[in-house]
């Protein structure tokens, strides 16, 4: 799947959830996606709810990023490195982050780091609407 597809697809299924909760609170929908409430409550929402698995080891997850603000992607690549093609990247690289790169491909790797998934982070830069909050993801538009 394409990082596009993904990404209007999980934004989908987001808006789902968010029309469900128009009524609540910030707090009260912070903490609707929390991992354990999402397995639960949204199980279609991630393939990993299926086995109760997580994507990344904290025991506060929160699902609310599910994909970071601070990704960037392009299908058709963001630039060329060492005869590579970067397609995604961290935009505040960040320390816990890291590229997985193969032979003519490199592609961020988020599974070190747990920045989108604490609640105070998800409190600072909570939107309703997640396609405006993720805004600056898309770069191929």
């Amino acid at each position: 799947m394409s990082y596009v597809k993904w990404y209007e697809a999980q934004g989908k299924k987001h808006a789902k959830i968010m029309e469900k909760l128009k009524d609540k609170s910030v707090a009260e929908v912070i903490e609707y996606f929390r991992f354990d409430n999402m397995v639960e409550k949204e199980p279609d929402f991630c393939p990993l709810y299926e086995e109760n698995k997580k994507c990344h080891d904290y025991e506060e997850l929160n699902c609310y990023f599910c994909a970071c603000p601070n990704f960037r992607f392009d299908d058709d690549g963001v630039k060329k490195q060492d005869d590579k093609t970067l397609y995604s990247y961290c935009s505040i690289d960040s320390k816990d982050g890291a590229q997985f790169e193969g032979e003519d491909y490199i592609h961020q790797n988020c599974a070190g780091c747990l920045v989108p998934h604490k609640e105070r982070y998800i409190k600072k830069h909570f939107n309703r609407n997640w396609f405006e909050a993720m805004k600056n993801v898309n770069l191929s538009k």
